[in-house]
């Protein structure tokens, strides 16, 4: 792939990351957007559609994840890497969604901390950040 193209298609890729972000109250159930910015000082959580949210931050994840494989592919063009990435943010998301359902179930009594970061790993492609740095060392490492 052309050096042109790959960074045609990785801004592009970007833009739909952004895009995700800036859409994202038409596109997605969640009600802790609010509480997060300012309700979790005054007040408790408020009534949540537990399976709805959960089910939202899913197609979240799920988008996010796409676009960020798609990233990490057109960068690297390495199946493995790819490969390790979907596992990654597969057992992530397991691992995260079950420690914030449970949290919500709580409601948030141990503090709003841990879920707010928990729930930013989930609707942010913040795992792209370490993906990114960690594969370019790899690249690097094997030549």
């Amino acid at each position: 792939m052309s050096k042109y193209l790959k960074i045609v298609l990785v801004s592009l890729l970007f833009v739909l990351l952004i895009a995700v972000r800036a859409f994202q109250a038409n596109l997605f159930y969640d009600p802790l957007i609010v509480y997060f910015k300012n309700d979790y000082l005054y007040t408790g959580i408020q009534n949540i559609v537990v399976w709805k949210l959960v089910i939202n931050m899913f197609f979240r994840y799920l988008i996010n994840s796409i676009i960020s494989l798609g990233i990490i592919w057109v960068l690297f063009e390495r199946k493995e890497y790819l490969r390790f990435a979907s596992y990654f943010l597969m057992i992530a998301f397991v691992i995260l969604i079950t420690v914030f359902v449970i949290l919500i179930k709580d409601n948030f009594e141990s503090g709003y901390l841990l879920p707010f970061y928990i729930r930013r790993f989930i609707i942010h492609p913040l795992f792209l950040l370490i993906l990114l740095p960690a594969f370019y060392y790899q690249k690097l490492s094997n030549r």
